[in-house]
């Protein structure tokens, strides 16, 4: 199917808009939270340092968790001091469902299967093993599989999950590529067993010289992270395969030290993002039990308070990270953690060291680093959606038409994005 030209000029206005926004904001959402001593916007922004000290701590977390609540609870005060400085931010783009053009076509689309008429309860050998949220996730992108005759490709499939389920639900040939043997192993037995068109092949996705890809396919990718769904989409670009359906996740997890626009458009930019920077879109609270919230919240304070211990031991104020710990770690006492994370990173400890004044340094910094990061936070959904438009914008360039949809609820998962790419 031939190129949409307007839909490429939307994608690529929707991308310059959120670029203005992601650069003036810089401030606000590319700075190391654990690195700094006091809101490091404060002066520029008077009134949301204010409301944001004002937020409960124990209401931190269900703020976070609801992009509309922050909105409602911070943007004001942004405003309030935007136009104290005489600036212009588009902030409706921080609101939802605010980019449409292109957006709203997708929604009405035709090209994008209905739910499918099955009933997913009389599949309970489909789904065990199956964590209910993946389920969900999994049948609610299988629904989003257009409809036609294409064998599929499933890209980082690990046991083949969803590519079991699309081979049932339309006995279409499948392709399940993944690396690591004893996954393939698993879930090629099963597909013999219930005797499906899958077939797997244990291979490398970041290895160029694996001809998988092919110009009569269906390519398909539920959350393969940073660097593998862009090599999908390197390599169908270059295979010419005709249709393409990928979650991407994890955009933080590449290669290279900073990330590497694909689109035309996205070269252009003057954003330069660390791996650090592509990791905000990812950060969103989740209600978790109250157990498991007490536990992390320790964690990072402790993390905080050994961080300005070392700092003094050490006579060198920079932040030095501390490998992962057991949670069994943190029901031992702040001094046995400290000391084992002095050991871990060859830090000297004084002998006469006042535990409890350190502990409570790490309170007070946790207090902090949590508000910077509650207002970076109200960027987190911008980010990603220039992120998804660079792919996007990479696609059409490429000759594909492509659509921006949503399979899911932000509730079954927040990487709820959908790019599917049509020739």
């Amino acid at each position: 199917m031939p190129q949409n030209n307007s839909h490429t000029v939307a994608f690529a206005a929707q991308f310059k808009q959120l670029e203005r926004l992601l650069c003036a904001s810089r401030p606000l959402w590319q700075n190391r939270s654990f690195e700094c001593a006091q809101l490091p916007w404060s002066e520029a922004f008077p009134a949301l340092a204010e409301t944001v000290w004002q937020l409960a701590d124990i209401e931190l977390d269900e703020i976070d968790a609801c992009q509309s609540r922050l909105n409602v609870l911070l943007l004001p005060s942004l405003r309030k001091d935007l136009l104290a400085a005489g600036k212009d931010w588009n902030l409706s783009l921080l609101l939802p469902n605010s980019l449409t053009a292109a957006d709203t076509e997708v929604n009405t689309s035709t090209d994008t299967a209905t739910e499918p008429l099955l009933d997913f309860g009389d599949m309970a050998h489909f789904s065990a093993h199956i964590k209910g949220r993946k389920w969900h996730q999994i049948t609610a992108f299988s629904a989003k599989i257009p409809a036609s005759n294409l064998p599929v490709l499933e890209w980082c499939a690990g046991k083949g999950h969803l590519g079991r389920l699309i081979a049932k639900l339309n006995q279409r040939s499948v392709t399940s590529l993944e690396w690591q043997q004893n996954l393939c192993d698993a879930g090629q037995q099963f597909a013999d067993k219930w005797q499906l068109p899958q077939r797997f092949i244990c291979a490398d996705a970041f290895d160029a010289q694996q001809q998988q890809l092919k110009k009569e396919q269906l390519a398909v990718a539920l959350h393969a992270c940073g660097d593998l769904h862009v090599t999908l989409l390197k390599h169908a670009r270059q295979a010419g395969t005709k249709q393409l359906v990928i979650s991407p996740c994890c955009y933080h997890l590449i290669k290279a030290k900073f990330y590497q626009p694909l689109s035309n458009v996205a070269k252009e930019t003057e954003l330069l993002l660390s791996r650090a920077d592509l990791q905000l879109p990812l950060q969103q609270s989740t209600i978790a039990s109250e157990k498991h919230k007490q536990y992390r919240l320790k964690e990072i304070a402790w993390r905080l308070a050994f961080d300005s211990l070392q700092r003094e031991m050490r006579q060198v104020d920079e932040y030095l990270p501390v490998p992962s710990i057991k949670q069994s770690q943190l029901s031992g006492s702040f001094e046995a953690f400290c000391r084992w994370a002095a050991a871990s990173k060859q830090v000297v400890l004084n002998e006469s060291i006042d535990w409890t004044h350190y502990q409570a340094l790490g309170y007070e910094r946790q207090r902090l680093t949590r508000r910077i990061d509650i207002v970076a936070h109200l960027f987190r959904a911008v980010l990603e959606k220039w992120l998804l438009l660079d792919r996007v914008c990479y696609l059409e360039e490429s000759g594909y038409r492509v659509e921006l949809s949503e399979f899911c609820a932000n509730s079954v998962s927040p990487r709820n994005a959908l790019i599917s790419a049509f020739k």
